[in-house]
């Protein structure tokens, strides 16, 4: 039998005849998701934030590329902090308790946020693409004040554009809303302003990434066979210095295209149904987008797992964060990173 607290109540506030219903789950349901749910959010946190401090206090790491990575990560911590928590509660019970202000406000967050992470992964696929077409040029066109503008045009710009929606009135919400139930928080596009975020925050940023990322594919394919016939001709050293990109860089393209690739897997999914649903008379079922909207939420979680599958230098620096030697006078300077990188 049911406890009273999973089945008497079906209101999300029982006290207010128009509260919205709430989804009705067995206890162990209820348990199941909320334990998933704690790890996910935690990890998104937890996880970005090793990054954010690595990258932060280790001096060895201040490159151009790992503060791309940087801001990446200080998104996705943002988007563990400040979203995840507020919705999963909403999709587990179908409730929002936080007022309709507060619902406002998240939507503000995370739409912003999302045009931040995808500016993030647009400079970081054009920092990975002349690493490994043009390793020559490499120091000389993508410096560290390079990177930082870079970073600092992804954010303005992407504050300056949530700004422009919400003073067009480009979407709106449910919350606050006489017509619907009391405890609803849903946010929607204007016709026209959905098909403008689409293209501005979505289409544009994605043929980008994968217009770069085919190209340093190829490119990358093209070096392996110098290399290979470079041994076979007893002239490596100078294939590997005059033309092909570094071990480093070419692993760590490896690497951020794996995080682009799963960052993509995780969003088109939703953006699609999106669009489907709103300009089509396909009707997406409300489940199908909870499990998508979850799907894009665990993706912030996701990038510290793959860097520490594949960076070394991140393994490293979490075994001195969780041992507290960066508190250390001297770890900030602490080698990371192997000799011929």
């Amino acid at each position: 039998q049911q406890s009273q607290w999973y089945s008497s109540d079906k209101h999300c506030f029982p006290l207010d005849n128009a509260s919205c219903l709430r989804e009705t789950r067995s206890p162990e349901v209820y348990v199941m998701l909320y334990i998933f749910s704690t790890v996910s959010v935690m990890l998104s946190i937890f996880g970005n934030l090793l990054v954010v401090i690595s990258v932060s206090h280790f001096k060895q790491l201040h490159t151009p590329s790992n503060l791309l990575v940087l801001s990446l990560a200080v998104t996705d911590f943002l988007v563990g902090i400040s979203l995840m928590p507020f919705r999963i509660i909403k999709i587990i019970d179908n409730c929002w308790y936080f007022g309709d202000k507060f619902c406002y406000l998240n939507f503000v967050i995370d739409y912003m946020l999302t045009s931040v992470s995808m500016s993030n992964l647009v400079f970081i696929a054009i920092d990975r693409y002349i690493a490994v077409c043009d390793p020559l040029l490499y120091s000389a066109k993508v410096t560290v004040p390079v990177a930082q503008l870079s970073i600092t045009t992804s954010w303005f710009s992407s504050i300056f554009y949530t700004w422009v929606i919400m003073f067009f009135k480009g979407f709106y919400v449910t919350s606050g809303n006489a017509s619907i139930c009391v405890g609803e928080c849903e946010g929607f596009y204007a016709e026209f302003w959905g098909l403008v975020d689409f293209i501005i925050t979505f289409l544009i940023p994605c043929t980008i990434i994968v217009s770069l990322y085919s190209k340093i594919f190829i490119v990358a394919k093209r070096h392996l066979k110098r290399i290979n016939f470079a041994h076979q001709q007893k002239y490596t050293k100078y294939i590997q210095q005059k033309k092909a990109p570094k071990k480093s860089e070419r692993k760590a393209a490896k690497t951020l295209g794996i995080a682009i690739s799963v960052f993509l897997f995780c969003w088109i999914p939703y953006y699609i149904c999106a669009i489907v649903d709103a300009y089509t008379n396909i009707a997406i079922p409300n489940i199908v987008f909870s499990i998508l909207t979850w799907l894009v939420y665990l993706n912030s979680g996701m990038n510290p797992i793959i860097y520490a599958l594949f960076y070394p230098w991140f393994q490293k620096s979490v075994k001195l964060i969780v041992t507290l030697k960066i508190f250390n006078p001297e770890s900030s300077v602490i080698s990371l990173l192997a000799v011929n990188h």
